[in-house]
């Protein structure tokens, strides 16, 4: 390893202990003449730059420590500028591991194909693309290619085959995808805490825990919870979608709430893998140090196990449709939307809204502290003229 990554370095300077002669003759030779180009030439060969390219017995001098290990001059007692061997090497720990880095990224680039395999299947894939027909159906009816589909879709992105991604049916009807969130990337925080723990817990009651982004013209965010049992829906305002700005909501509801009302609603969060909640420990400590919820984490791009809240996002959106920016949306006009939310009847409740099956549940208190209130059936309005008609 050390052999392989070593730095080659040429010290070179033509000193009395570096000089430009590097034969293990060159101390006790007495050619002259050796290049034969000159006819009267007394200087010793020794001493001419160019005698270790014309002299027939030149042989150069070599380190024993360069040809087993270490098989470098790290450590070795004799300076840099006093050893007479030409061709040196050093270990560098940085230039070693960019090395690497290089190395381990070139293997994995490209395409694992020979030209040869490119063009045969070059020949087989591009004519029945420009017929229309689907990579699927090739794949089926050409066995021979040996690729998958998605693998035959990722070439034609990066224009290795005569056919391209715009020749596809359906390609120019679909547009790139937004992605707004950023992943966890710390995954030791997933130990214990995965979706298939959360499950073996069989729990009745539980929360659930989203965001719900603006437009490009503001960073403000929505956090957003939702208690499946009771189908109550609660949002809050939050300038920065940051692990600090979901912690200052988690303080301040168990501020609100108190401690143990707190544990009653939140006990248990299921979440998805943004990277706001990458600091569970922040969130499960309470104001006192002590122990105040527990946060799951369901399984990546299945936003499906977190079902209740994003249905209830579904109801947010009929306010808040998207591309609408939340820069001047107050916390008021979002109590105001969670009202006619939770005012709203639900089927699986029997008709029953989801403020008073949790009135029944947790009592007024625990709704006045969360600023809940009812709204009548006939006032009801999930529409973006809910918040013009406060403002």
């Amino acid at each position: 390893e050390v052999k392989k990554h070593r730095l080659s370095d040429w010290y070179h300077k033509g000193t009395f202990y570096n000089a430009h002669n590097f034969c293990v003759h060159r101390y006790h030779c007495n050619k002259t003449n050796a290049c034969g180009k000159i006819l009267i030439c007394g200087v010793k060969c020794a001493s001419c730059p160019t005698c270790n390219q014309t002299c027939q017995d030149f042989v150069r001098e070599r380190c024993n420590r360069l040809d087993k290990a270490p098989y470098v001059c790290n450590g070795c007692s004799k300076a840099i500028n006093h050893c007479t061997i030409a061709h040196k090497y050093r270990y560098d720990a940085i230039y070693a591991n960019r090395k690497y880095r290089e190395k381990l990224e070139s293997s994995r680039a490209g395409i694992n194909m020979t030209k040869h395999e490119l063009h045969e299947k070059d020949a087989i894939i591009s004519p029945l693309i420009y017929q229309g027909q689907s990579p699927y159906q090739i794949i089926t009816n050409h066995p021979e290619l040996d690729m998958s589909v998605r693998t035959l879709y990722s070439y034609l992105d990066q224009g290795i085959f005569s056919a391209r991604n715009i020749d596809l049916k359906r390609k120019v009807k679909f547009k790139p995808r937004n992605i707004h969130k950023t992943q966890i990337k710390n995954r030791e925080i997933f130990d214990g805490r995965m979706y298939k723990d959360f499950l073996a817990l069989e729990l009745e009651h539980f929360a659930e825990m989203d965001t719900v982004h603006s437009s490009h013209e503001s960073k403000r965010t929505i956090l957003t919870f939702f208690l499946p049992r009771e189908k109550l829906f609660l949002a809050f305002i939050m300038n920065r979608n940051t692990k600090g700005a979901v912690k200052l909501i988690f303080d301040k509801l168990e501020r609100q709430l108190g401690a143990y009302d707190f544990q009653v609603l939140f006990h248990t969060v299921l979440t998805d893998r943004g990277s706001e909640f990458g600091d569970p420990d922040a969130l499960e400590t309470g104001i006192n140090g002590h122990q105040r919820s527990n946060i799951y984490y369901c399984d990546p791009m299945r936003s499906g196990q977190k079902g209740g809240i994003e249905q209830a996002h579904t109801m947010l959106r009929m306010v808040l449709p998207k591309k609408t920016s939340f820069e001047h949306l107050t916390q008021w006009d979002l109590r105001t939307i969670v009202d006619h939310i939770n005012s709203t009847p639900r089927e699986i409740l029997n008709g029953r809204t989801p403020y008073d099956v949790a009135l029944e549940r947790y009592g007024i208190d625990i709704l006045k502290a969360l600023q809940l209130r009812p709204i009548s059936p006939d006032k009801v309005n999930l529409t973006p003229k809910l918040i013009r008609f406060n403002q």
